[in-house]
This record gives structure tokens, C-alpha cells and sequence, in this order.
């Protein structure tokens, strides 16, 4: 059979009967829609949490007081642990591939200022913050390198307290009073937004040493360590961990590298992103059940015809391959039709709720459309199977 006549026979036998082919065909597209919106919702959340850590650079390390790893030793053993303190940061600074060793301390506290009072996240840091976090300055200075123990009482102002506190008003040169202390408004810094819920403009910065005391802490809760990007950084860790242990005397502390973040946050969220895109093909093996169902009837409906096709000289395999022909073209037709709706409902998603991340991974969506069509195939091999192995004889007798 040429190919002209191959095709136009597989689509005159669908176009027959076109209701049972919409609906044949509804299942398929179902399927594949599932898959691709479900995906795009995975991959989107993907690319958000990446893009959230991402924007402050990805050569960063951060050194946290205590070891999460158990190692089976007493409880007593805890109370052992050594303070990270603003001296471990500065020895951390000079340690080899080191850029930068900032020092950190967060928690909430009341700020006022004529007459206006609220309260905000605090962050105790180092001169190197911004540097750290690449972060910028909108207006004036960030803290300067004073003496880490005994640094004047200066702060720098989150975009969003900034506006609350001021309004229009600058706030370089002014007073305003934190836990009680008062301290000299030095800058302001640019917006940020939000970082994983947390509001980064909603918060001010003063130095290390003063949050230790106002908060009545004697250990950092964190010290951000920047390396250089072309450094290799197993060597960078084993720099870290060497400077700390010589003055801890034990490794009491914990180094995580953002890198290594980032990877393990990747691999669970490839997974996710797996696992909703296989809930969606569930639907797919319904449109292949339905293949199968109508291309069974189809066999039985259509015996005399196949009968008549024999006798006209045409083989069993081209018997088959008409068969198949109509699987993988309701399999097609199902599946584009599938792919522009789900790709089309993930744009509306994301027009309807912008705060959802919602991004449609191609790749996802070809193989999404080649599985449909193997899908197809495969339901239909037991039926077309069938119709090739009719006696040419007793198909013709049935009419």
C-alpha cells in the first residue's frame, strides 16, 4: 500500500466515526494536559527556591556553632561545645581562598522614632555584610570597620522600615532608639523583597558586638564565609575547618557550603517534580486503555472490511500497520491537543496567582507527547494483532 493511500485510509477510518475518536482521543489529551501543568508547577517551584538562594551568590559557606552529625557521644558532651565568636571570624578571614568571614546574629527588636514605634528583624553583622550577601546600599554607608568588640552605635536601615519610620524625610544623621539604646542612622538599604517569606526590607543592621550584648548571647548564631569561585572547595572547607579546630582544639562547629545546598535542594526537587509528573500519567495509561477498548471494537466492526483488504491483496503486516497507524495518530491528535492545554492552563495559573511559580519545561513536554504516542502504539498492538490474523475467508463470510 503506498503511503498517500496508508494515510488517507487511517484517516477516513477516524473520521467514520468521530464522536468515539473525540472521546478516544479526550483521554489521551487529559493525560498529557495533567502532565504538563503538574510539571510546570514542579519545575516552576524548582527554579524559585534555586533562584531564592541563588541571588546571593552561590560561593558562599556558612559555619554554624555545634555538629549535626551524631557520633554516639555522651550528652554531657554537649555542654562542651565552644562559642563561635567575632574572633573566630576575623581568624577565618585570613584563612587561605577566604574573600570574606562575616560574623552574624539575628533576632527582633523595638525600634522608635519620633514617636513612632515598631517592631523589626535585627541583624548583628560585620562590615563585610553586604559584600557577603551582595547586597547594596541605597543611600549613605554600611557599617564601617570599626573595632569588632567595641564598634560605635550606628545603623543602617532596611528599605521598608526606612520608608515607615521617615516617609519622604532622610533618615542620614538621625537618631532612633533600638532595645532601648540609642543609636545614629548611617544608610539605607536597597530593597530586597522577600527571601523565602522572610522580608528582608523590614529589618535593620548594627554591629556584632552590640547585638552579642543586647540580645545576652555570648555565640554567634552564624558566620558567612565567601571564597574565591575558581577555588577548589573541598580545599576551601579543609582551610575553614583547619583554623577553627586550632583555636576550638575539636571540630565543634558546622561548615555547610552552599553549593552542597543547593545540589541536595536540586536533587529533591527533581524528584518532586518526578513523582507529580507520574500522579499525571496516570491518566495517560486511561487514554491507553481506551485505545485499546475502541480499536477492539473497531476489529470487530470493521472484520468484513479487513476481509475484503485481504483478498485485495494486502499482508498481514499491512493489516497491522493500519491498525497501529490509527493508534498512534489518536495518540497524537490526543496528545498535541493535550500539550496546548496544559501548557495554556499553566500560563492562565500563572496570570491568576503571579506569587505561584509556574514554568513549562520542554523537555518534559516532548517526552510527555512521545510516551502518548507509545502509549498508543502499545494498546493498540493486541488489537491490530487480531485483525492482521483473520482468516481472509471466514472475515469476508461475516459480512
Amino acid at each position: 500500500m503506498r503511503p498517500a493511500d496508508f494515510v488517507t485510509f487511517v484517516y477516513a477510518s477516524l473520521a467514520a466515526h468521530r464522536l468515539r475518536t473525540a472521546l478516544t482521543a479526550l483521554g489521551i489529551a487529559v493525560g498529557i494536559a495533567a502532565v504538563i501543568l503538574l510539571t510546570s508547577i514542579g519545575e516552576g517551584l524548582h527554579r524559585f527556591i534555586i533562584a531564592e538562594f541563588t541571588q546571593f551568590g552561590t560561593n558562599i559557606i556558612s559555619v554554624t556553632p555545634g555538629r549535626i552529625q551524631t557520633h554516639g557521644a555522651s550528652l554531657g558532651a554537649v555542654n562542651t561545645v565552644r562559642p563561635l565568636s567575632i574572633d573566630d571570624a576575623v581568624a577565618l578571614a585570613h584563612a587561605p581562598y577566604v574573600q570574606v568571614a562575616d560574623p552574624v546574629v539575628q533576632g527582633n527588636a523595638d525600634v522608635k522614632v519620633l514617636g513612632k514605634s515598631r517592631r523589626v528583624t535585627l541583624y548583628g553583622v560585620g562590615p563585610n555584610f553586604v559584600r557577603a550577601l551582595s547586597m547594596r546600599v541605597a543611600i549613605g554607608d554600611f557599617l564601617p570597620a570599626d573595632d569588632p568588640h567595641g564598634a560605635r552605635a550606628l545603623v543602617v536601615l532596611g528599605a521598608k522600615v526606612a520608608n515607615e519610620l521617615y516617609g519622604t524625610d532622610n533618615p542620614l544623621g538621625g537618631h532612633i532608639r533600638i532595645g532601648g539604646e540609642r543609636y545614629r542612622v548611617i544608610g539605607v538599604m536597597g530593597s530586597k523583597g522577600q527571601v523565602l517569606g522572610f522580608d528582608l526590607d523590614d529589618t535593620v543592621f548594627i554591629p556584632v558586638a552590640r547585638a552579642l550584648e543586647m540580645f545576652n548571647r555570648d555565640s554567634l548564631q552564624e558566620i558567612h564565609v565567601t571564597y574565591e569561585p575558581t577555588a577548589p572547595l573541598a580545599e576551601v572547607e579543609a582551610a575553614i575547618r583547619a583554623a577553627l579546630i586550632a583555636r576550638h582544639g575539636t571540630e565543634d562547629f558546622t561548615i555547610t557550603p552552599q553549593q552542597k545546598m543547593l545540589e541536595v535542594f536540586g536533587t529533591v526537587l527533581d524528584a518532586i517534580t518526578f513523582a507529580v509528573a507520574a500522579i499525571g500519567a496516570i491518566s495517560l495509561l486511561v487514554g491507553g486503555v481506551g485505545i485499546l477498548t475502541i480499536l477492539t471494537i473497531a476489529v470487530a466492526e470493521r472484520t468484513g472490511e479487513i476481509g475484503l483488504l485481504r483478498a485485495l491483496g494486502a499482508t498481514q503486516g499491512g493489516i497491522l500497520a493500519l491498525f497501529l497507524g490509527e493508534a498512534a495518530l489518536l495518540s497524537l491528535v490526543g496528545g498535541t491537543a493535550g500539550l496546548f492545554a496544559g501548557w495554556g492552563t499553566a500560563e492562565l495559573l500563572q496570570l491568576a496567582v503571579p506569587a505561584l511559580p509556574v514554568h513549562t519545561p520542554w523537555s518534559y513536554a516532548v517526552l510527555a507527547e512521545l510516551v502518548a504516542v507509545s502509549v498508543g502504539l502499545v494498546a493498540g498492538i493486541m488489537p491490530a494483532r487480531r485483525a492482521a490474523r483473520l482468516d481472509p475467508l471466514e472475515a469476508l463470510r461475516s459480512e
